[in-house]
């Protein structure tokens, strides 16, 4: 029973001795292991394209669908970006895809060009707030022109994460904004820094 104990022992000492040993010669394992990046250059590309920093479409991506293209949420939206069937019809509309169909969703690369293209959209639309646009896309843009429309008629400003009234909106923008800080200092030059 005592050589079990003191094996027992002394293999906890090996595997923390591991565990600091990967700490030390990489400190940031853990983020990357907490936070995964696929489609790299699917998610550059089409940063570039509309001019967003790839980070944040990287943590809006992890948040949405951890990047599981074929994830599926229960009120409907679709794929690594998380669209609904017809925000991405409009997104189509809009973006010369005259033959899209739901299932384009599905593509890794159709979500992202579209994901993006709306990112884009909503930061436009909301003067560059990335916590509007954030709040616009999880949230939907009715709801955060009300929002904007009922500080403003309060003669207050809103313009913080604090300002917005739905937990899940609230949580969603705080945890995409934590997210694009660990993308951009980890995955900096997969991601084009």
């Amino acid at each position: 029973m005592r050589r079990a104990l003191t094996a027992l022992f002394l293999a906890g000492i090996l595997a923390t001795a591991g565990v600091v040993a990967v700490h030390v010669a990489n400190p940031d394992w853990y983020v990357r292991w907490r936070y995964p990046l696929e489609y790299t250059g699917i998610i550059v590309q089409y940063s570039q394209k509309n001019a967003l920093d790839p980070a944040l479409v990287a943590a809006v991506i992890f948040q949405e669908s951890g990047f599981e293209p074929a994830s599926e949420s229960a009120a409907g939206a679709v794929g690594l970006m998380q669209l609904m069937p017809g925000t991405a019809a409009w997104i189509a509309g809009n973006t010369g895809g005259a033959d899209f169909t739901v299932a384009d969703l599905g593509d890794p690369e159709v979500n992202i060009a579209y994901g993006c293209w709306y990112l884009g959209y909503l930061l436009d639309r909301y003067d560059g707030s990335e916590a509007l646009a954030l709040a616009a896309y999880n949230g939907g843009t009715e709801n955060v022109d009300d929002w904007v429309k009922v500080a403003r008629g309060e003669g207050r400003g809103f313009s913080t994460v604090d300002d917005i009234p739905y937990k899940e909106t609230r949580d969603f923008v705080r945890d995409v904004s934590k997210g694009k800080e660990a993308y951009a200092r980890v995955y900096s030059r997969e991601l084009g820094y």
